[in-house]
């Protein structure tokens, strides 16, 4: 019921569509599906750290854009707030954001600078039902990133895992495919091209 709003609210104001996320890759790699002879068990190295990458992301619904930022520690509200501008400096036109209900894109200091935002026609916040991470196509760039960059992958350091996510980053911001796949069915609907 809303994404056709949200299309005509897009056409009206002529601002871009946002889907935004975050994502952490952990250092000790990611499991997936692999083989090994019969009878014996796959043995994967690990460096037992329990550290993550943590990124903030939104990717744009019609030209394929891609923006991101790491987020030093836990995510919380001031780093969400700190991407945001980020991401507002990158477009001179309206921005509406599609993002889930995490805990720290709420709480005074983020609802204060969305509602200035709002007042000054630069930012309108869409907010994704709960547990609905199939609604979000940023969720599938992450897995897509996760099978390239980490699946199955030992990393030594915390420098190693994140230069294989940033890698893969890199290859997203020069082919907009890469991006533009992931929302291929809500293009369809949209009757964008």
């Amino acid at each position: 019921k809303t994404w056709p709003a949200i299309l005509q609210h897009a056409r009206e104001r002529n601002a871009v569509i946002l889907f935004g996320d975050e994502v952490s890759f952990a250092q000790w790699g990611s499991l997936t599906r692999t083989w090994a002879p019969r009878g014996q068990q796959p043995i994967l190295k690990t460096s037992g750290k329990r550290k993550g990458l943590k990124m903030f992301g939104v990717i744009e619904f019609v030209g394929g854009g891609f923006k991101y930022m790491e987020c030093e520690g836990k995510f919380h509200s001031d780093a969400y707030v700190a991407f945001l501008k980020q991401v507002l400096r990158k477009y001179s036109c309206p921005v509406l954001l599609i993002e889930d209900g995490a805990p720290y894109h709420n709480g005074a200091r983020v609802d204060g600078f969305k509602q200035e935002m709002e007042a000054q026609n630069r930012l309108f916040v869409y907010r994704l039902p709960s547990y609905s991470p199939d609604k979000n196509p940023i969720e599938q760039l992450w897995k897509n990133t996760k099978t390239a960059a980490t699946h199955l992958k030992y990393f030594r350091t915390f420098e190693e895992l994140r230069q294989a996510v940033l890698t893969v980053f890199k290859k997203y911001l020069r082919d907009a495919t890469q991006i533009i796949c992931v929302m291929k069915k809500l293009r369809a609907e949209a009757g964008v091209v």
